[in-house]
């Protein structure tokens, strides 16, 4: 009964998890292939070669150049398999499709904290549809994590200080273990949770029934709260650079150099201002160190998703308040 349940691999929930285990496959059969025929060989010569006698000398052998280069050409050529199919295998699981789902995860001591666009949070769990791309764009509050879900064959390391990416898609709904993978501290063992594969429908009526405030919404209110709009007002009179439509295109520097507008370049941005100043500005901007790392990604929802003429307006643009003329006035201030 026990053989029967037995499996070498975890069940193949997305759609590069075959490509994974053939390649992993074809790597564990050539290994047991040669270490078989390096074992018989050793065995073989051991005791065919074996001195029978105390005098025996062997014969000398000068070697053979056709065998030499068979043992140096077909490693090779394993080689160069390996490599050209492990290769095309990462390339298809680091480049996530145009139209994927994005989801933001903050590691930190022993706990994942998940964010979706729409504004629903999750910790320890991740809910997904099934048959749609999804790709996390994750950071660590404090130590070296690792974002691991075997059914996927899936497995990131979450650094802190900058965004590392990941993406899958599930093929099929069900539940699948979530892991850190990486030894994070004295609780690194109890860091696991699930990633919940919904159908369509069934994702769709979580999504209603969880819904809060999206995270570009909190984003805005973070842009204002922080005064991001005193001077990235978007206007002719702007002392900073213009926000609006800038996510992922390039950005000049003062010192010649041209940077892509990405999440990295914008948190950088955003906790460290002088490390790459935009070219025609000053270095006036203060440093936001003390900020969360949710309310920062808060912060880069709302600019990733800023459009021309998309900047709130700053407080001075509007009138101040008028009082009720039929109030009672304050005496006016007479000295003594």
């Amino acid at each position: 009964m026990l053989l029967g349940q037995f499996t070498m691999f975890p069940d193949q929930a997305s759609t590069v998890a075959a490509d994974v285990d053939r390649v992993y496959s074809f790597i564990l059969g050539i290994t047991v292939a040669a270490s078989t025929v390096v074992a018989v060989l050793v065995i073989y010569f051991a005791v065919r070669y074996r001195r029978r006698r105390p005098e025996e000398v062997p014969p000398q052998i000068a070697g053979s150049h056709l065998l030499e280069a068979l043992w140096t050409a077909i490693p090779l050529a394993i080689v160069v398999v390996i490599f050209v199919w492990s290769a095309r295998v990462y390339f298809r699981m680091i480049r996530p499709p145009d139209d994927s789902l994005e989801v933001y995860v903050v590691g930190r001591q022993w706990m994942w904290k998940l964010q979706h666009p729409d504004g629903q949070r999750e910790i320890n769990e991740l809910h997904v549809p099934a048959g749609q791309p999804v790709k996390l764009i994750m950071t660590s509050e404090d130590v070296v994590h690792s974002f691991y879900v075997p059914d996927f064959r899936l497995k990131q390391d979450v650094i802190p200080g900058r965004y590392v990416y990941l993406w899958f898609q599930a093929d099929k709904p069900g539940r699948h273990r979530l892991y850190c993978a990486e030894y994070c501290g004295t609780d690194h063992s109890r860091m696991i949770g699930w990633v919940v594969v919904q159908d369509a429908a069934e994702h769709q009526q979580w999504l209603s029934t969880q819904a809060d405030l999206s995270l570009a919404l909190r984003g805005r209110r973070r842009f204002l709260q922080l005064q991001c709009v005193t001077c990235h007002s978007g206007d002719s009179q702007a002392k900073a650079p213009n926000l609006e439509a800038i996510y992922n295109r390039p950005v000049r520097l003062q010192d010649g150099s041209t940077v892509t507008a990405d999440e990295n370049y914008l948190r950088e941005s955003i906790l460290n201002p002088r490390a790459k100043v935009v070219a025609g500005y000053e270095p006036i901007m203060p440093t936001f160190q003390g900020i969360k790392e949710e309310e920062l990604l808060e912060v880069l929802a709302f600019i990733k998703g800023l459009r021309p003429g998309g900047t709130p307006s700053r407080n001075e643009d509007f009138d101040a308040p008028q009082s009720d003329p039929k109030a009672p006035q304050p005496k006016p201030f007479q000295p003594q």
